[in-house]
């Protein structure tokens, strides 16, 4: 798994959007896609081509928002045959296509030469997307969206993905047994009601159920006191071993 964007909508700490690619022998996705998804890809120089599908957590532009620039990719520079599969929560395909419009409003209005796979992801539900097993929750975060958190199954391997979303006791269950748990910290000091907290977190970290824990997502006030932060942060191009 490689970290693509580790910081919040803001980009603080100059930490780019919210992405996190998982390669295996059989297949390469990303976890969210946000606007700065091909200058990661680029920088560490990955092949755009491999990406076989996007699973978006909620329709925040930090974690959708790359997804219309990974299509001018495989118009233009990476030119794409093969299906690409976008799954998300409710409005998704909706969202994807009026923000392709806004930037992009000729191609938008073209058929790519590609096709595209939207499929809505309902909470409480498993899904297998090409042997990977997808299993998607409600995850407390603004109430205008459905927010989706993933345990994700691929090859004997899992990965919890809270993505953007309060602290919520379903993560010490959900957390049981995985290999890496990827949670969200955007602040510090600050309690949210759609954010977690250091302080939240670290609290109940010895009650989580998984082999590592990641924090990521991070904002202003946790990139401040990183010396002061003692459970493990993401950063940009960071490899993690499954």
């Amino acid at each position: 798994m490689t970290v693509l964007g580790s910081g919040d909508a803001f980009g603080s700490g100059g930490r780019l959007h919210s992405a996190y690619m998982v390669e295996s022998a059989g297949v390469t996705f990303l976890i969210d896609c946000g606007p700065t998804i091909l200058q990661s890809l680029k920088s560490g120089q990955h092949d755009t081509g491999r990406i076989d599908f996007v699973l978006v957590s909620h329709l925040h532009g930090d974690h959708f928002g790359g997804i219309p620039f990974l299509f001018m990719e495989y118009i233009y520079e990476r030119p794409r045959r093969r299906p690409l599969g976008v799954y998300g929560p409710l409005g998704t395909e909706r969202r994807v296509h009026a923000l392709f419009a806004a930037l992009y409003e000729k191609n938008a209005q073209m058929p790519t030469p590609f096709p595209v796979r939207f499929e809505q992801l309902e909470p409480g539900t498993t899904r297998d997307i090409g042997g990977v097993r997808v299993s998607a929750f409600c995850v407390p975060h603004t109430p205008e969206l459905v927010a989706l958190g993933y345990r994700i199954e691929i090859d004997g391997r899992s990965i919890l993905y809270s993505g953007d979303s309060a602290w919520t006791e379903d993560f010490i269950a959900r957390s049981r047994g995985a290999d890496l748990f990827i949670c969200e910290c955007s602040t510090y000091e600050t309690r949210l009601d759609i954010h977690v907290a250091y302080p939240e977190i670290a609290a109940r970290a010895r009650d989580l159920g998984c082999k590592r824990l990641l924090l990521s997502h991070l904002g202003a006030e946790p990139l401040r006191h990183l010396s002061d932060i003692t459970l493990e942060c993401a950063r940009d191009g960071m490899i993690v071993e499954l």
